[in-house]
């Protein structure tokens, strides 16, 4: 009698692992599945998303008006905006994807790359550029273009004409090269903190906050 109650305990607690294994499991599969919805969004928002996802997976940060993907490929960071800001540099069009490297720009070629294209963007802080366009071949271009800029292989002025030829290149049915990958390495220790020009410490800093909430 004492045996049979055991193998049926043993059963009993066997049976009650596995639903909570497969329960596990369904939970997880469920949360692999969840994709935000974004059926609101306009159409080049989405196909920008449908790009993004099909290459790299599902988003690794969800805000009602942003996805991010965060180390994917040879981006640092993917984010696709909701919102489209019109854009007519080449020809007319919206940008909502930015797509960003680590690559330390110099200070003497900052201006430079403003001229260029207004939608590339860099931190020198944190020692990131940006480029923002539709699609990631176009934001390939826009930083290899960048990187001709401050690498001397070509003026700003260049840099705009073939960003112009290539784009016509590739609605001609041409695969430039320029426009599949990065065409430099990506850089590493690129972030300056910059200098501290006041002579204060953060322990300075605190204590006069401190001392102003007392007032």
């Amino acid at each position: 009698m004492k045996k049979t109650v055991l193998i049926a305990s043993v059963i009993l607690i066997t049976g009650f692992g596995n639903l909570t294994a497969q329960d596990n499991k369904m939970q997880n599969n469920k949360k692999e599945m969840m994709m935000p919805d974004i059926s609101s969004w306009p159409e080049a928002s989405k196909m920008s998303v449908k790009e993004i996802t099909d290459k790299y997976g599902k988003p690794d940060g969800v805000t009602a008006d942003e996805l991010i993907w965060l180390n994917k490929g040879v981006w640092k960071k993917i984010c696709i905006n909701k919102a489209e800001t019109k854009h007519s540099f080449p020809i007319e069009h919206t940008d909502m994807m930015q797509t960003t490297i680590m690559y330390k720009v110099p200070e003497d070629k900052m201006d430079e790359l403003g001229e260029f294209d207004g939608s590339v963007t860099f931190d020198r802080t944190q020692g990131t550029m940006s480029a923002r366009c539709d699609k990631e071949g176009n934001n390939f271009l826009a930083l290899n273009l960048s990187n001709d800029i401050i690498t001397n292989k070509k003026t700003v002025e260049q840099a705009r004409q073939a960003y112009g030829d290539i784009v016509k290149e590739k609605m001609n049915g041409g695969d430039p090269e320029y426009m599949q990958k990065l065409t430099f390495p990506t850089q590493n220790n690129t972030m300056d903190a910059d200098i501290n020009t006041t002579g204060l410490t953060k322990e300075d800093v605190v204590k006069g906050i401190e001392k102003n909430k007392k007032k």
